[in-house]
């Protein structure tokens, strides 16, 4: 396994971990392991975290559901605790907030039980993704906030590679200026692959299994 680096932040408990070599997701290749297991499972970086996120949204934006993906739904919880505070603006009438996760269907279609419904139709729901690099998941969530009726009012995610997905902003807190030569590519035109560099483990939202 390679070394862990720390990228930090003022704030002690915003940092992003990071591994440098030859990594598969499921949709790229990539030069870094981006691990964010600490700030979705540890209750004080998840709360740094919501704090760092909630500023793009807590003074002019509707919010009545986090649609949480790759695991994010500690870290939802702190965003709707951190947008319902009395401190802070809130422009939703019910002063509450649902966090929710989708069930995924075969070719990773996003779907909700009937009872679940209610929190995603007619609301206003912004999804919460640990990263956005190829998009695709993002754009999986939009597609089911559409289908269900909800209103999709952005994306936000621990770190990023784009700042929109399918016309809607992308906020986060990490992006590839954060890291030295951040670089990802699509499986067939991976020039690691092509340089013959074995690949060192396959990477997603669960974390990492070495090959």
């Amino acid at each position: 396994m390679s070394t862990v680096s720390k990228i930090r932040t003022k704030n002690k408990d915003v940092l992003l971990r990071v591994q440098k070599g030859h990594f598969a997701t499921m949709h790229s290749h990539t030069n870094y392991f981006i691990d964010v297991t600490m700030q979705k499972m540890r209750l004080s970086e998840a709360k740094a975290l919501a704090q760092e996120l909630v500023s793009d949204y807590r003074a002019n934006t509707i919010i009545d559901t986090i649609l949480c993906i790759d695991g994010m739904e500690v870290v939802g919880t702190c965003i709707a605790d951190e947008l319902t505070d009395d401190h802070y603006m809130n422009m939703n009438a019910h002063q509450t907030i649902y966090v929710v996760s989708p069930e995924f269907i075969s070719g990773g279609q996003m779907m909700f039980r009937d009872n679940l419904v209610p929190m995603i139709s007619g609301k206003h729901v912004l999804i919460l993704a640990a990263s956005v690099t190829t998009g695709k998941s993002a754009l999986a969530a939009i597609d089911a906030v559409n289908y269900y009726g909800g209103i999709t009012v952005g994306v936000s995610a621990i770190f990023a590679t784009v700042d929109e997905c399918d016309g809607h902003p992308v906020n986060s807190v990490f992006d590839p200026n954060d890291l030295d030569n951040y670089e990802s590519y699509k499986p067939p035109k991976c020039p690691m692959c092509a340089r013959g560099e074995k690949i060192e483990a396959l990477v997603n939202s669960f974390g990492y299994s070495a090959l």
